[in-house]
């Protein structure tokens, strides 16, 4: 090998040098400048070299020790300043900050946090329960009877069999077991995921989330109702808008009724979101029913209570516009950077 190519592998040598720590570090001192080290080997050869080159050499070779040495006493420098027991090098406080792209909550998961915390600032506590429900807080103390479809295999997702345990179909089973776990009053909500046995399109799928809501105590009244919801329609929408309520019908509130609120894109005027009406539905509401508080251990002739319950996929589409529900599952981080400024708000 010539004497040009022993200086330049000598030369990467020296800038490719780490300090871990101090014995790594004399080890490199005894490899390049020891008595018999890479570099002391390369000024022993200055005595071969024909006398007209000896000049030529002998400066190539002094700026080699030269790096070599400034290149010991820099890693020597940083083991020195490592804390007692560390075993890697120094932190660089001169290195640029780390500016790569912050990560962010699911847009599910912007709106959950949205929709309890307007809840929690009128005193709402946050609920949660198990996903495999047994059939009495499932479908039983909610007073669905047993010819229900959705106690049909067709509806639901049963885990050992009908009549036994199942995926929960709605967050109300938390509920239940608020109302059994003491005496009112209560008033909390209760979000988490669901189950339906649905084929997966743009409009459905057979895992969502809701979030559902629970107030009882003495004396509650249907005008409470509508006032709660109608503070959290503007407060999560905008002050602008308003609801309505329309009768329906739930087995486990009476009387019921499903939630309106006006439309947002065209201002109630009618178009495509709203199909032309000026109103889209947001969620189902209703006063408890009786024969629930009974099964509950909670007397109906002392206690009353209303509740409420929503999609949060729906209402992220109400203020996100996704027009498919599968982009929320498909993690596509191209989809989700677009929510992350919305992760610090509301």
């Amino acid at each position: 090998m010539s004497l040009e190519q022993r200086i330049t592998d000598a030369e990467g040598a020296i800038a490719a040098a780490k300090a871990t720590d101090a014995a790594t570090v004399e080890a490199f001192r005894v490899a390049m400048l020891g008595r018999h080290g890479v570099v002391t080997n390369l000024l022993d050869e200055l005595k071969q070299v024909p006398p007209e080159q000896k000049r030529q050499w002998g400066q190539r070779l002094n700026q080699l020790k030269n790096a070599a040495r400034e290149r010991w006493e820099e890693l020597k420098a940083a083991t020195e300043s490592l804390p007692a027991g560390s075993t890697g090098p120094a932190t660089d406080v001169t290195r640029p900050a780390f500016s790569g792209a912050p990560g962010s909550l699911h847009p599910i998961s912007i709106v959950r946090q949205r929709i309890t915390g307007i809840f929690a600032r009128i005193g709402y506590t946050v609920s949660e329960g198990p996903e495999v429900e047994d059939d009495r807080h499932n479908f039983g103390a909610l007073n669905f009877p047993p010819e229900h479809p959705a106690r049909d295999m067709q509806d639901t997702f049963f885990v050992d069999g009908p009549g036994e345990h199942a995926l929960r179909t709605h967050t109300s089973s938390v509920q239940v077991r608020v109302m059994e776990s003491g005496k009112p009053p209560f008033r909390t909500v209760s979000p988490g995921r669901v189950y339906r046995n649905e084929a997966i399109s743009a409009r459905a799928h057979c895992m969502f989330h809701q979030v559902e809501g629970l107030y009882v105590d003495k004396g509650v009244s249907f005008a409470e109702l509508k006032g709660t919801l109608d503070y959290f329609a503007k407060s999560l929408f905008g002050p602008e808008v308003n609801i309505r309520m329309r009768p329906s019908y739930f087995p486990f509130t009476e009387p019921s009724a499903e939630v309106d609120m006006s439309c947002t894109i065209c201002g109630g005027k009618g178009c495509t979101v709203c199909k032309h009406s000026g109103w889209v539905e947001i969620m189902g509401c209703g006063m408890v029913d009786p024969a629930v508080l009974t099964n509950c251990g909670i007397d109906p002739e002392v206690y009353s209570g209303f509740a409420f319950g929503m999609g949060v996929e729906r209402i992220a589409q109400l203020l996100y516009r996704v027009p498919d529900l599968r982009l929320y599952w498909e993690n596509d981080v191209r989809f989700l950077e677009q929510f992350s400024a919305d992760a610090f708000h509301g």
